[in-house]
């Protein structure tokens, strides 16, 4: 083989094929997608510890759930973008969207965001009717009741969206469970709880521009004091949840407890912060990190159940 034709074998991907990836990968909101999938895989493995099945047996569940999961978010994902073309410009956040700069044009993202929405649930139908049943709750809670209903009309918009948000976990129970114990209830009042404290520091951060783009957020009408009573009262709200999920014992009750002390903690500080944005930052990423740690405990001690 000669030098010419080993440089040809191991020759990297073009400067716009790595272009196009970067952008489909923006326009399925991928960071989204692989938190939801997290959420979703937490579903599926406290259904198998609490209902006494073997996960290793179950791998065609696994896959057609998981890979459903992340074609119908990402479909949804797609279909946000595609409705929010418009007002995406406006703000700096959303502005590099290849819906917005031309790289994916309408027809071909609705393409896109239909045949992911309809491979998905056909996915989910397959692992159970159960888990197909609630996709199509979820992508409905999504695309219409939040995004063409509620997003440009109320304040109460981020509360409307937090019920897509909370249904991945319970797409993962389902497909194990059908019935849907309690468990699966504590997993989706969780979740939905955690979103507006998450979202409503986000829209603090962005409030110039959700104002520019005439979208509701909290901050922006009813401003930042208002805005920090709803994300103390909603981390409050917390407290009672990890109590339903007793079957993992006193020890994960005890560590979800003490992060919601912590989110708390920094709550109250906000009423006497010098610099809102800088608090809201704090808040923002503390709401990352207490998502990621309580769901990982979740599976860990799902384990000794």
């Amino acid at each position: 083989m000669s030098n010419g034709q080993i440089v040809d074998s191991t020759r990297k991907t073009s400067p716009e094929t790595d272009s196009i990836i970067k952008d489909f990968l923006a326009l399925i909101k991928i960071g989204i997608v692989n938190s939801n999938l997290v959420t979703t895989f937490t579903g599926m493995w406290l259904a198998f510890q609490f209902t006494g099945g073997h996960f290793l047996l179950h791998l065609d569940l696994i896959a057609f759930t998981m890979i459903g999961a992340a074609f119908i978010i990402a479909g949804s994902a797609s279909m946000n973008n595609l409705l929010d073309r418009d007002i995406d410009p406006i703000m700096k956040r959303t502005s590099k969207r290849p819906t917005v700069t031309g790289r994916f044009k309408p027809n071909v993202v609705l393409a896109i965001s239909l045949s992911s929405l309809f491979v998905g649930e056909i996915l989910l139908f397959t692992a159970s009717f159960a888990a197909g049943m609630w996709g199509l709750f979820g992508i409905l809670a999504y695309v219409v009741l939040y995004t063409i209903w509620a997003k440009r009309r109320f304040v109460s918009n981020t509360v409307i969206g937090s019920i897509s948000g909370a249904i991945p976990p319970v797409i993962g129970w389902a497909a194990v469970d059908p019935s849907l114990s309690f468990g699966a209830v504590a997993l989706f009042l969780i979740m939905f709880a955690w979103q507006p404290p998450h979202f409503y520091a986000l829209a603090m951060k962005r409030k110039n521009e959700y104002g520019a783009a005439n979208i509701p957020m909290l901050p922006v009408v009813k401003g930042f004091k208002r805005t920090k009573v709803s994300i103390l009262l909603w981390i409050l709200l917390l407290f009672p949840l990890p109590f339903l999920l007793r079957d993992l014992g006193i020890a994960f009750i005890t560590l979800v407890t003490l992060l919601n002390f912590g989110w708390l903690f920094l709550a109250f500080q906000g009423f006497k912060a010098n610099d809102d944005i800088k608090w809201a930052n704090k808040m923002f990423f503390y709401s990352l990190n207490y998502l990621t740690i309580t769901f990982v405990l979740m599976i860990i001690f799902a384990i000794f159940t």
